[in-house]
């Protein structure tokens, strides 16, 4: 079969052939494809690896570079764009290539060969981003990617086994490039959530969830609630690997600030740390979000709802409405929790960081315990007497600026009398606010004195110190002041 016979023999008619094969795209798919049917005898020959070389290399070309006909669709092009025009046959001008002009070809393979496609082309120089999107798309081909309404349906390989599945899905997450932010959160999580379902490796599970910790401030509140679909289902969620995640996120937010802590910083340095506080923000919020979700479980244990809000840093929420609003929900589905329970989980929230909203919802909440609304209370008193501090310093300012004023020559800029007399009138009425508060507090340290003293029910107290508060602030407001119904229907809105 050699030259040494004579000429054109078998080997170089095979050899001239397998060139000509190599040179088009969709003559390199077919032969591999062919191979997968006669393996292990071509891996020996050495055509599954010039197959894939060949691919390889045109995968990774510039795609300006190529035409249509390398990746077999110019008879399909030319059939449609050709025209006649006075007997003469126009052809229009063709769209340019895209990025993922292989991508769809390449899906057909099997797993071992495709596997094999992408370590080459990552050996070549190929980007993460082409490279995750290729992966991306076979994993949406071949794997039933549970969404909240997707099934196995979409997957064309729906007779697989869930052995099957797993084996392939394991393969596909050793496969994504470990570049962060490459691959969208929004995949990793359906990746997450199927591999929970078709019960991967820990080690796969793992890896999954650390790439999504990783960038876990572009996640949406959606995609993580993932249903608990383990053996000993006892809560609707899979609270558990939320908690990893975050846990994940925070390990490696607290190396990233390890790592510039004994080194010089100056101010533009300093900007630029500014602006990595909005991440952990984010994830602050979006945990806020998720306890609020699944704070109606009746079967939420106290303490993994303590254990996903506490790891979140104090400095991380710039304002804790979130917070007590998804505290407020587990309460109302949790009412046999005890005071020291309720004062346990109250112990999360920084009262000085409410809103007003926040404040005086929280003051009338009768499932909140005795001693934080006298909390609430008191910060309110407080933030109170700071802005009436406030005030009394802009109004020397504005005093000041005044007999400045008519010492001078009379003119336009000058503040008039009767603006300065409505900032003292205001100021007025903001004293009368603070005097009203602290005769309030008086009240209700007389009244816990006597409850001690006479040992009476807390709950008296409660109700007579709540409709107190009621009709003072109806008094003061009685236009926006809300009824008891309106009360109700927006109770859980904070």
């Amino acid at each position: 079969m050699t030259e040494d016979y004579g000429e054109g023999n078998l080997i170089a008619s095979t050899e001239s052939f397998l060139n000509d094969v190599f040179e088009s795209w969709v003559d390199s798919i077919k032969v591999l494809e062919t191979c997968e049917e006669f393996l292990p005898l071509t891996e020996e020959l050495h055509i599954v690896c010039r197959c894939i070389d060949s691919l390889a290399a045109k995968a990774c070309t510039d795609p300006s570079l190529l035409s249509w006909s390398v990746s077999g669709r110019c008879a399909t092009q030319s059939q449609v764009d050709t025209s006649l025009w006075n007997r003469i046959n126009l052809t229009s001008k063709q769209d340019p290539m895209m990025d993922d002009w292989w991508h769809e070809d390449v899906a057909s393979l099997q797993l071992s060969l495709f596997k094999r496609l992408i370590l080459v082309v990552g050996s070549k120089g190929m980007s993460p981003e082409r490279i995750a999107g290729s992966i991306m798309f076979y994993a949406k081909r071949h794997l039933p990617l549970h969404g909240r309404k997707s099934s196995f349906q979409n997957c064309t390989l729906s007779n697989m086994s869930d052995a099957n599945h797993r084996t392939l899905l394991e393969e596909i997450v050793e496969l994504l490039p470990n570049q962060k932010g490459i691959i969208p959160t929004k995949f990793l999580l359906k990746l997450l959530r199927t591999s929970i379902i078709l019960h991967t490796s820990p080690s796969c599970r793992e890896n999954l969830e650390r790439r999504i910790g990783a960038q876990l401030d572009q996640a949406v509140l959606e995609d993580l609630l993932i249903p608990n679909t383990g053996y000993s289902v006892e809560t609707l969620y899979d609270i558990d690997s939320i908690q990893r995640i975050v846990g994940h996120f925070m390990s490696m937010d607290q190396e990233e600030t390890d790592s510039t802590s004994n080194s010089f910083i100056d101010e533009d340095q300093f900007a630029r740390d500014s602006y990595s506080l909005t991440p952990m923000t984010m994830v602050a919020n979006l945990v806020d979000s998720y306890l609020a979700e699944v704070a109606p479980d009746v079967n939420l244990k106290l303490t993994e709802f303590l254990s996903l809000a506490a790891i979140i840093p104090n400095y991380a929420r710039s304002l804790h409405d979130g917070i007590y609003r998804a505290i407020d929900i587990y309460l109302k589905a949790h009412p046999w929790l005890t005071d020291s329970e309720r004062e346990q989980l109250c112990r999360v929230m920084n009262f000085q960081k409410f809103s007003v909203e926040a404040s005086t919802h929280a003051a009338q909440n009768e499932r909140l315990p005795l001693r934080i609304i006298i909390q609430v209370l008191f910060f309110e008193q407080l933030r109170l007497r700071t802005s009436v501090a406030g005030c009394f310093y802009v109004s020397d300012n504005l005093e000041d600026s005044q007999n400045l004023c008519g010492k001078m020559v009379p003119t336009n800029d000058c503040i008039p009398m009767s603006s300065v007399q409505d900032e003292i009138l205001t100021f007025d009425d903001m004293r009368e606010r603070v005097a009203e508060l602290e005769k309030e507090c008086k009240n209700v340290k007389e009244e816990m004195e006597k409850l001690v003293k006479t040992k009476g029910s807390c709950s008296n107290f409660f109700r007579k110190f709540s409709l107190k508060f009621k009709a003072r602030s109806s008094d003061q407001e009685p236009e926006n002041a809300p009824s008891n119904g309106e009360a109700d229907c927006q109770e859980n809105k904070y």
